[in-house]
């Protein structure tokens, strides 16, 4: 199949596919038919300043096959550019906004679901066992992330020969795994979802999904994880402007300095 189009997000630097949820379970479609390896990721403020901070991350980014728009600013930044056109995304398509349309895909007959707990990974499966009647669904934990459990990763990916592969690693090692391994990953569409399994498997609460058409998840999530989430809501967006604006000011002192040497 031909490349899906990528759109670049104004102020951001990075590029984007937007898609919608009835949009996006057909390419999911087509990536299983076709057997090829894939790789479905999301951008959100966070994946953003690991890519302008990352150099392989950023490559990661740049050669997935689609890039959704999981973070709220980056619907409304690209929405500035596109809605006078016409072009309108409502709201975030996060990886669990997604996966429980799966069931229109019935050609899906094997799923491996990696990371989180023990215990939420198992949840994770049943959930998409349920979600999946007719497939098999397997599981890997991914507490304490090491090589060994790398190698298991691997070696389990290639006897059981998954169609779509739900890596829940969080950012950036999930990404950096598929990095490390992309020469040895067997075909598969492989989606990296962050926290998704445990939101699955209902460790974690999701928040009202009119709260995140609004744009407020991060509110919902920052109440319940404060710890964890408090940095990337406060300190990441000031971070990730200083390292756009240095970025724009090195452009600038380039173009400077080939005007001068031309002159």
């Amino acid at each position: 199949m031909s490349a899906l189009a990528r759109e670049r997000v104004p102020f951001l630097g990075v590029t984007v596919t937007p898609l919608r949820v009835e949009q996006l379970i057909p390419v999911i479609g087509d990536f299983l038919n076709d057997g090829q390896v894939h790789t479905i990721a999301g951008h959100n403020l966070h994946s953003v300043t690991l890519c302008h901070s990352d150099e392989a991350f950023f490559d990661f980014y740049q050669n997935s096959d689609v890039v959704l728009m999981d973070g709220a600013p980056v619907v409304y930044l690209w929405g500035s550019r596109n809605e006078h056109q016409g072009r309108r995304v409502e709201y975030r398509l996060g990886s669990t906004d997604w996966i429980p349309e799966l069931f229109r895909l019935p050609q899906i007959q094997r799923v491996l679901v990696v990371g989180s707990t023990p215990e939420a990974n198992l949840l994770g499966v049943a959930r998409l066992q349920e979600i999946l009647p007719d497939a098999t669904v397997q599981g890997l934990h991914g507490s304490d992330w090491d090589q060994g459990l790398e190698r298991q990763f691997l070696n389990l990916a290639h006897d059981f020969k998954p169609q779509l592969v739900l890596l829940g690693l969080g950012m950036p090692l999930q990404e950096h795994v598929l990095l490390r391994n992309k020469e040895a990953l067997p075909p598969a569409t492989y989606c990296t979802v962050g926290g998704a399994i445990d939101q699955l498997g209902g460790v974690q609460r999701l928040a009202p999904r009119w709260l995140g058409r609004m744009g407020f998840e991060w509110a919902w999530r920052l109440m319940l994880h404060p710890s964890r989430v408090a940095s990337r809501v406060f300190v990441e967006p000031w971070i990730l402007g200083c390292i756009l604006a240095r970025k724009k000011i090195q452009r600038f002192r380039k173009q400077r300095a080939l005007k001068k040497s031309r002159s």
